[in-house]
């Protein structure tokens, strides 16, 4: 995929500012250009600061909506106070490694994810550039009939 930095920049002002994340934070845009880097976008964030470094997959993006992968990843900034209270919580009341605080941390960020990406889904749907979702992650996913493969018949 060939990538357009200017034009990736100019996106991310648009919805640093859109999201009301300028001025209130001290935000910048980094490229990753590591073959073996997982991710297609990340954050490395110090709150007591309130400075933030979005960085982007440059090697090799899993997304082919770059734009969507900025907006996504700036609802997680704009979540981050409600992550890290939310993520104590399990912390402070669930002894780590038993099955409870193993369900209550699977539970806490499923629906985080699942939060902010419907969050990123209706914003860019209205204010996107590009309004084509990625359906990047599809593609390793099992399909349909094959997640029953293999059960048995409650018949």
């Amino acid at each position: 995929m060939k990538i357009d930095k200017n034009k990736i920049f100019e996106l991310f002002e648009f919805w640093c500012k859109k999201l009301r994340i300028s001025p209130y934070w001290d935000i910048k845009l980094e490229f990753v250009d590591d073959v073996n880097w997982r991710k297609t976008g990340d954050f490395k964030v110090d709150c007591d600061d309130r400075k933030a470094v979005l960085l982007l997959n440059k090697a090799n993006p899993k997304q082919e909506n770059l734009e969507e992968v900025i907006v996504h990843e700036l609802f997680h900034l704009k979540m981050y106070p409600l992550d890290q209270v939310t993520e104590s919580l399990i912390i402070a009341n669930f002894e780590e490694g038993t099955s409870a605080y193993k369900f209550a941390y699977n539970q806490f960020f499923v629906s985080l994810e699942q939060t902010v990406e419907e969050l990123t889904k209706c914003f860019l749907l209205d204010f996107g550039e590009n309004k084509e979702l990625s359906y990047g992650r599809c593609k390793k996913q099992k399909s349909y009939n094959e997640l029953f493969e293999g059960l048995r018949n409650l018949e």
